[in-house]
């Protein structure tokens, strides 16, 4: 418990030096009056374009959970948006276990195996975000210190998809290895209940190890981000400015890169920053910047929010059954 109060600090404080870092730069009466000069109705149809691709997003989950079970996307789809309402209210990124566990209710499917797809997730959405920032630097080219950051999260995400494809395709060496460290290093009591994980973790990873459904992932990625920055698009009509399509590729890689960070629920500050700081960099007043992200960070934030809250309560979950999550995660024996 201890830990997860460290957690939310650091988070809370990583948000606060990213506002921090803004605020010299913004002039609050400026950002009041584009608020309320926006034209709204642009956002409606950013909104339905944006929960096209959550369905196009659980349709990918569905995909990668066939190996285990096939689950339709209709059913899938509630658990993504509860995830989503998760994440965005509570801290530690719970939304993302708690989808496994009631998906494990649900379909039986074990907690290890499911969160092993939710992490292949987060990686290839981590790869399409570093294509789209390398597809836009030619034409629309960022400061030094945010080309070192990319260069950087590439190193991370490309080490960490090759370690997952290769525990994928070559599982009798991972398991060797892994075997070791069992015997050596894993007290006796808990070598089982942790082995078992392991083993239901590593099956959960088999959707890479055919290079058509790697393919495939990627592809889907890319739907889906590129859905997403459609919504980016919608919601700049709504204000005074007009960047290209690839610098809004570029804003929501980065913005998207920065929410990987700790950071207070609903990515406050690691959201807006990133985004304040590329769109002034290529022209846009910074106080017109600040409306815009801020619009769109609510715009993202706020439905999606309210239809898992809606799946939430249908569910009949409860608060406490975030932190309940972690726990049947961190203590499962056989899932």
């Amino acid at each position: 418990m201890k830990r997860k109060y460290l957690q939310l600090l650091l988070g809370i404080l990583i948000s606060a030096i990213f506002i921090y870092l803004a605020l010299p730069g913004l002039h609050l009466h400026e950002v009041a009056a584009s608020l309320r000069t926006a034209n709204y109705w642009w956002i409606v149809p950013g909104i339905i374009v944006y929960f096209i691709g959550l369905w196009v997003r659980s349709w990918r989950w569905h995909y990668m959970l066939r190996h285990l079970k096939p689950v339709s996307t209709q059913r899938l789809y509630p658990l993504v948006c509860i995830g989503y309402f998760g994440n965005n209210v509570y801290p530690f990124r719970a939304g993302e276990v708690i989808r496994s566990v009631m998906l494990k209710k649900q379909e039986g499917i074990a907690v290890s195996s499911s969160l092993a797809t939710v992490f292949i997730e987060r990686i290839f959405d981590g790869l399409t975000m570093l294509l789209f920032v390398f597809l836009a630097l030619p034409f629309a080219p960022m400061p030094t210190n945010l080309r070192n950051l990319v260069v950087a999260m590439t190193v991370l995400f490309l080490g960490a998809t090759l370690i997952f494809v290769w525990a994928a395709v070559r599982p009798q060496r991972l398991t060797a290895i892994y075997g070791w460290f069992s015997r050596h290093l894993l007290p006796a009591r808990a070598r089982p209940a942790i082995d078992d994980i392991y083993h239901r973790f590593l099956e959960g990873l088999r959707s890479l190890s055919s290079p058509t459904d790697v393919v495939m992932i990627f592809a889907t990625s890319i739907i889906i981000w590129l859905i997403e920055t459609v919504k980016y698009w919608f919601v700049m009509q709504a204000f005074p400015f007009t960047v290209s399509f690839l610098v809004l590729m570029l804003v929501n890689g980065i913005v998207n890169l920065a929410t990987t960070l700790p950071s207070a629920p609903g990515y406050i500050g690691t959201f807006d920053v990133p985004g304040i700081l590329i769109l002034s960099a290529y022209g846009v007043d910074a106080s017109l910047a600040a409306s815009y992200i801020l619009t769109l960070h609510v715009a993202l934030w706020v439905p999606v929010t309210l239809v898992g809250g809606y799946y939430f309560i249908r569910q009949q979950l409860r608060w406490s059954d975030f932190s309940t999550a972690e726990t049947t995660v961190a203590t499962a024996q056989k899932q």
